[in-house]
């Protein structure tokens, strides 16, 4: 959707050609920016930005240097929720910071909202989630949750009312909120590899 808009404002207004990188929770993404693609201004990269987490932390798989990167905008400033199946034992956070055996979360990436989401949640109020990561993408992780391999995922409110099978399963009672975060939340962000970077 951004890409429809974004050449308007751009002098010359250029054509941008989409090219979609799923995995890892955006790492395949800036990996790519960052490695393969050529550092002359432009290509962009839709990433998370907690991204950034993954470099701090030492992950392995980190090919970027996180602070060579010029942040351009965020497009979206959402809450964040935790959607849990309906016919688990979890009702309540209170639950799940009760529960012996603790309920199994599904994320793409360790920068991904449900990864950092459920480690929040754990740091703070002593929730504790066995959250598996590697999942390909969103989807791949909602499949997961439908099989009952999982029982719960973090994302954006906006993605839990804005595609299927979302939408039904929160309309027919499959999934609920577990908890929703407040005005401030985390944020996605546009980024490129500026000129010259090496």
């Amino acid at each position: 959707m951004i890409a429809r808009f974004l050449g308007k404002y751009i002098p010359g207004n250029p054509n941008i050609v989409v090219q979609n990188m799923p995995g890892a929770g955006a790492m395949v993404a800036a990996n790519y920016v960052y490695k393969v693609a050529k550092p002359d201004g432009l290509t962009l990269g839709g990433v998370r930005a907690g991204l950034y987490f993954d470099q701090l932390v030492g992950r392995k798989e980190v090919q970027f240097d996180w602070p060579k990167f010029t942040w351009l905008g965020t497009p979206t400033q959402v809450e964040q929720i935790i959607y849990m199946r309906a016919n688990t034992p979890y009702k309540t956070i209170h639950d799940v910071r009760q529960a012996t055996v603790p309920p199994r979360c599904g994320a793409s990436g360790t920068a991904s909202t449900g990864y950092l989401l459920g480690n929040l949640l754990e740091e703070t109020l002593g929730a504790k989630f066995n959250t598996l990561t590697g999942y390909k993408d969103g989807p791949e992780v909602d499949l997961a949750v439908e099989r009952e391999e999982i029982h719960c995922r973090g994302i954006s409110l906006e993605t839990l009312f804005g595609r299927e099978p979302l939408i039904s399963w929160s309309k027919n009672g499959f999934v609920r909120v577990l908890i929703q975060t407040g005005k401030s939340a985390t944020r996605s962000c546009l980024m490129f590899r500026p000129s010259g970077s090496s």
